[in-house]
């Protein structure tokens, strides 16, 4: 499967379950999974999830400027950097952000996330 294919779709997935369902996002992390959310290191799904439920809004929306992709390694994982605004209920303006994971493959055909980098970006 092309990386960009998937990194394109992961992407989609994500960003539109973190907008509607937090909860959701479970599935793509496992024990040995490690978020980085502004310099606060969270490990394992539940951890991740209790942090990312946990952010002081219910609701925001996503919108994406970049997606790039890259294979990591032999065995399937890849890398992908993600760009975009963070847009918040109330707030004119909108938040810039960067995210980055690291998709593992899964026996079952599939991708979980073994890291996940977040940053706001400040100008």
């Amino acid at each position: 499967m092309d990386p960009d294919d998937v990194a394109t779709a992961f992407v989609k997935h994500y960003y539109s379950t973190f907008d509607s369902n937090r909860v959701g996002l479970s599935n793509l992390y496992q024990e040995g999974s490690m978020l980085t959310f502004e310099g606060e290191k969270h490990q394992g799904s539940q951890n991740i999830v209790n942090k990312l439920t946990g952010l002081p809004f219910q609701q925001c929306k996503h919108n994406i400027s970049t997606v790039d992709s890259q294979p990591s390694g032999p065995g399937g994982a890849m890398l992908v950097f993600v760009s975009g605004n963070l847009q918040l209920p109330g707030e004119q303006h909108p938040l810039k952000f960067s995210q980055m994971f690291h998709l593992m493959p899964t026996p079952q055909g599939g991708y979980y996330v073994l890291n996940d980098i977040f940053r706001l970006n400040y100008a």
